[in-house]
């Protein structure tokens, strides 16, 4: 399942995955290098060399929420009603005026 979140700056939209992340699983650090997210690629890089790489098992079934939590923190928001609706779901409450 995806979400579909909106800059307000400029209108741009990213479709996101909501759920496992299988990129995560078999590519680990280098997805939020190819999206950009330099602060969670140093984590998963430091908590990886602290855990012996056990920590690789644990980011597939988080960083997708992590990544959207991000977005909205940077301001986008959802496209629809729908997509809220999904963000409520997996517990991003995400009040708006549809």
């Amino acid at each position: 399942m995806f979400v579909t979140l909106k800059s307000p700056r400029n209108g741009l939209l990213k479709r996101v995955k909501i759920g496992f992340s299988w990129t995560t699983f078999f590519f680990g650090i280098f997805v939020p290098l190819t999206r950009g997210d330099f602060k969670w690629a140093i984590i998963m890089f430091l908590l990886a060399s602290f855990t012996f790489g056990l920590s690789a098992f644990v980011f597939p079934f988080i960083y997708n929420k992590l990544f959207i939590k991000e977005l909205i923190e940077e301001g986008y928001t959802p496209k629809d009603s729908s997509d809220e609706l999904k963000l409520n779901n997996i517990g991003i409450i995400f009040a708006s005026d549809y």
